[in-house]
């Protein structure tokens, strides 16, 4: 029966896929974005993305709620169509993708430091591997399948290409390739946003949450340091991606208690980022299941 739905589900994604490369980039994302707020409300909890929004904002009243519901599903239609185009943004990216921080980026490429760079998933956050890999940062991806087991080749196929060159499956079976890209002096980017089951319940907006302490233990093992990353929808297919300056943190010599406080402050500066445009943060995850 699952075999089943993710079929149909991979059949509806083809049929969009060759009609948004008809109509073209802009009437894509129009397009995208429509059917997301028609249609996403139908296959995601709203009780969800309410709770989510109480735990974060304690006062907010339902006007406000719809607004950020709705500009999120907008970002999710937009973002889905431009999966079509990457090999656009690819191209264009001084256009299409502007940056700030790039001393930072400078500094990282110039003296051969690899960092980890974390962020979440705001706006086109496909958009900031694409960015790093054609500044000329080295570094590896760590992400997460699809569990429609065809479309994930799709969608592995153009991250590859057009995203990260290396990337790597999450879960213990690929800690030792992470080890070998990060021997090789290759910087780490990791989404650090998502509930994670063999995480730490961490606070996240002051409500524990599991939280993955890869980044961190990666920064501690390694002294590598943690840079931000955040990327802003400005209009339509216009971006601005913010490298933020890098932190490291001080060591002790009780290792839980710095994983635990490194994460913490992952989770602080992932906080802000998301308060500065919360319309374009996905709500719809259950993160403090």
């Amino acid at each position: 029966m699952k075999i089943f739905k993710y079929f149909i589900q991979f059949t509806i994604v083809l049929s969009l896929y060759a009609t948004f490369r008809i109509i073209g980039l802009q009437n894509a994302s129009f397009m995208g974005s429509c059917l997301a707020k028609v249609f996403g409300p139908l296959f995601r909890s709203k009780k969800i993305i309410e709770k989510n929004l109480n735990i974060c904002f304690k006062k907010i009243d339902q006007k406000e709620i719809k607004k950020i519901s709705l500009g999120m599903w907008d970002n999710i239609g937009r973002t889905f169509s431009e999966y079509v185009f990457l090999k656009n943004f690819q191209k264009n990216h001084n256009n299409l993708i502007k940056l700030n921080g790039t001393e930072y980026l400078d500094e990282i490429k110039n003296n051969n430091k690899p960092v980890v760079f974390v962020s979440g998933h705001f706006s086109n956050f496909e958009l900031l591997g694409t960015k790093l890999n054609r500044y000329g940062i080295r570094f590896c991806a760590i992400y997460r399948p699809l569990n429609n087991i065809f479309l994930n080749p799709i969608m592995e196929y153009l991250r590859l290409k057009y995203v990260c060159p290396v990337m790597l499956k999450k879960g213990r079976s690929n800690i030792r390739e992470l080890l070998n890209n990060i021997k090789s002096g290759y910087s780490v980017i990791i989404i650090a946003d998502q509930r994670t089951s063999e995480g730490k319940k961490i606070e996240f907006f002051n409500c524990p949450a599991l939280t993955s302490t890869i980044p961190a233990q990666i920064s501690l093992k390694y002294n590598y340091k943690i840079v931000p990353l955040r990327m802003e929808r400005l209009s339509y297919n216009n971006f601005e991606m913010t490298v933020y300056k890098p932190f490291e943190y001080k060591k002790t010599d009780n290792y839980e208690k710095d994983s635990y406080n490194l994460t913490l402050e992952i989770n602080k500066q992932l906080e802000k980022m998301i308060l500065k445009k919360p319309e374009q943060w996905l709500w719809s995850h259950n993160r403090w299941k």
